[in-house]
């Protein structure tokens, strides 16, 4: 399946970051602003109603926020997952279908969570939006079958992170931070989902979704005293109670840096991460010097970690750094980039060299006025919107701030000092006690990372301590690319099977991030070198089609065509070969070059060029393959893998394929066939 591989990679990764330069325009006097303040009032539940009239557009919207404090599910890690996905599933009033039958008829958009709601649209219809709001935030109809769905949907997106390198790198960071008892530290896993029943989602229902610390913003073209009969009258026998305010142990840094690694044999690039708790809230006097130190180091695009990382180096696409504030637990510092493997220890070395920059060195007035000016551009720009003037005013009545903090942002922002900067990140950004988080292919990182001589422990994919993963094994006597080609074509039938196949069809689906809905799926090839490949959408047609017919060959996407030349053109004809991988044996300059852990198993790595593929030591199955392409410059490595092999004629082939492509494009097949369904048409 190489072909697939090759058209799929050319079409997603047409992916281009490019920096601007913009002159600095010379910061003029703060703005005076005048903040609107919102109309309020209470109900005797506890439910507090934050009114912002706006009348330049005949629309409104509706939040409701629950603040709760965060709590640990233990081993029903999961059941405010199935809360949030079952409430707004109908209502004990009205089904499901004519519940979104109304919502979809009013134009309107509704949502609901476990800590509240959501609603928007037209405020003509101002008032029934917010009925079919309380009813389903209200009135939750929870039922067996719709629990066992999403309970399933919620075990099918786990399985579908297990070779996620950002997932798992998201999941071991919280863990390694808090603790897997604590609320930000725990996480899902089949097993903690299964513990679940719908018994419990109704009591974290009863327990959490209550009126006290709730609030109910409501902006739009509405008159405050309608929507105060309208809240009393949907809102008003919502029952009296307050969720119970759990306390847990402060998190602790690490005693000294150290890089903690998790071996991701299918990594094509390292997730770095650079990070340290921080006790912070928006109300603490060292709250706006540190949203600046944190925009100087890496949270702007000019930052010293983005320019070092991706400007100077060209090692990445982006490299960021972030800060939490959070009034009840511990919130993190953190850094993170993704790079290529080859490069891996010294991103985590000039990573710390900024950190270590700003720490040590006062920032120029020069860069500290440029942040500031940007900070107050942004903040100018949003200030004059109704949502948020909504959520500056819910930031006060939850963060515990002055009546005045916004009105006194932009001082608050100019006062700070390259000396204020230096002071925080001395206190926020954690050199000595930085826990450096790498997540990738062990085999190809740790050595380099073992030469920076910092401690290093090794973690699994869950965030438990384990030993040094196996790195790459010497091929034994014997194994050559012969042999192993053998194997291969003995796992998958045997050459006389082979030979018979005169064209292969697959048809498959998919989804990529942000898509509306699945993706179709189909690669068609044959034995005279020709193949076709395409995605497309249901009411959109093809989105990306690649076609060679053996002399000639175009690319399609969105559509524009693109006829191929060249480079490109010479890749799908040598691509445009079934079962291509059996040429390896003949061919000059291959080599097996070792054994390596990869999609969890051993397998023999061999070498072409610049593409590797791996074929299990166990089965003879080819289980990965990964191509290296230079892109401006810069050198990109995709892995795909294979797996869920059947029988089709008596040949195997895999019916499912995880290509990255920047993110895990996961093909599952509907249906191969052999010598069926291709014909001079698909060519064409």
């Amino acid at each position: 399946m190489k072909k697939s591989i090759i058209v799929l990679s050319s079409l997603f990764l047409t992916f281009i970051m490019q920096a601007q330069d913009r002159t600095q325009p010379k910061p003029g006097p703060a703005p005076k602003l005048n903040i609107k303040k919102p109309e309020t009032f209470s109900l005797p539940n506890g439910l507090k109603v934050l009114v912002v009239e706006n009348h330049k557009l005949p629309r409104v919207s509706y939040s409701l926020t629950i603040d709760n404090t965060p709590y640990a599910e233990g081993n029903k890690k999961g059941v405010d997952d199935l809360t949030s996905s079952l409430i707004g599933n109908g209502s004990t009033k009205t089904p499901k279908d004519p519940f979104n039958e109304e919502i979809d008829f009013l134009g309107a958009n509704i949502n609901f969570f476990s800590s509240g709601a959501s609603a928007s649209g037209l405020s003509k219809h101002a008032k029934r939006i917010m009925e079919l709001m309380a009813e389903g935030a209200l009135m939750p109809n929870f039922t067996q079958d719709e629990f066992d769905k999403e309970k399933d949907k919620l075990i099918e997106g786990l399985k579908t992170q297990e070779k996620s390198v950002p997932a798992v790198a998201g999941r071991v960071e919280k863990v390694l931070a808090y603790g897997k008892n604590h609320p930000y530290g725990e996480y899902l896993s089949e097993e903690t989902i299964n513990n679940v029943t719908l018994a419990d989602v109704q009591s974290n229902y009863r327990t959490y979704f209550v009126p006290q610390h709730a609030y109910l913003v409501v902006v739009g073209d509405v008159k405050t005293k309608d929507v105060k009969k309208t809240v009393e009258k949907l809102f008003g026998s919502w029952a009296k109670a307050t969720a119970p305010s759990l306390t847990y142990s402060n998190p602790t840094n690490v005693q000294y840096s150290q890089i903690n690694f998790v071996d991701m044999p299918n990594a094509v690039q390292s997730e770095i991460t650079i990070l340290n708790t921080v006790n912070l809230k928006m109300s603490d006097p060292d709250y706006f010097p540190v949203i600046l130190a944190n925009q100087v180091y890496g949270g702007d695009f000019n930052s010293y970690l983005n320019m070092n990382l991706r400007e100077a180096h060209g090692w990445t696409y982006g490299a960021r750094s972030s800060i939490g504030f959070d009034k009840n637990i511990y919130s993190e510092f953190r850094a993170n980039t993704q790079v290529r493997n080859s490069v891996t220890d010294s991103a985590v070395v000039e990573a710390l060299k900024e950190l270590k920059r700003i720490r040590t060195e006062k920032v120029t007035d020069e860069v500290l006025n440029n942040v500031k000016e940007g900070y107050i551009g942004k903040f100018v720009m949003q200030v004059e919107k109704p949502a948020t003037v909504a959520r500056y005013a819910l930031n006060i009545e939850t963060e515990g701030l002055p009546a005045d903090f916004y009105e006194n942002y932009i001082r608050n922002i100019k006062a700070v000092t390259p000396e204020d900067v230096m002071r925080v990140a001395n206190k926020y950004f954690l050199s000595d006690n930085a826990r450096i988080l790498v997540v990738g292919k062990g085999s190809e990182v740790i050595s380099g990372l073992e030469s920076l001589k910092i401690p290093m422990f090794y973690f699994d994919k869950f965030g438990n301590p384990t030993e040094k993963p196996a790195m790459k094994k010497p091929v034994p006597a014997g194994v050559t690319v012969k042999t192993v080609i053998d194997s291969y074509v003995a796992a998958i039938g045997g050459d006389k099977a082979l030979k018979g196949v005169k064209s292969i069809s697959y048809v498959g689906s998919t989804t990529i991030p942000q898509a509306p809905m699945p993706l179709s799926y189909t690669s068609k090839m044959d034995n005279k070198g020709r193949m076709a490949v395409e995605l497309s959408m249901a009411g959109m047609g093809s989105i990306m089609k690649q076609v060679y017919n053996g002399t000639t060959g175009y690319m399609m996407q969105q559509g524009q065509k693109k006829v191929l030349e060249g480079e490109d053109l010479a890749k799908m004809k040598e691509n445009a070969v079934l079962f291509n991988e059996t040429l390896l044996a003949t061919k000059k300059g291959v080599t097996v070059a070792a054994i390596e852990p990869m999609n969890g198993s051993d397998a023999y790595a061999v070498v072409d060029g610049d593409t590797t593929y791996y074929f299990d030591v166990k089965s003879g199955l080819k289980t990965a393959e990964a191509s290296t392409d230079d892109k401006g410059g810069q050198k990109a490595t995709r892995v795909t893998t294979f797996n869920d092999y059947r029988a089709v004629k008596g040949v195997k082939v895999p019916f499912n394929t995880i290509m990255n492509v920047g993110f895990e494009l996961d093909i599952k097949m509907s249906d191969v066939k052999i010598n069926e369904d291709v014909t001079e048409a698909d060519f064409q």
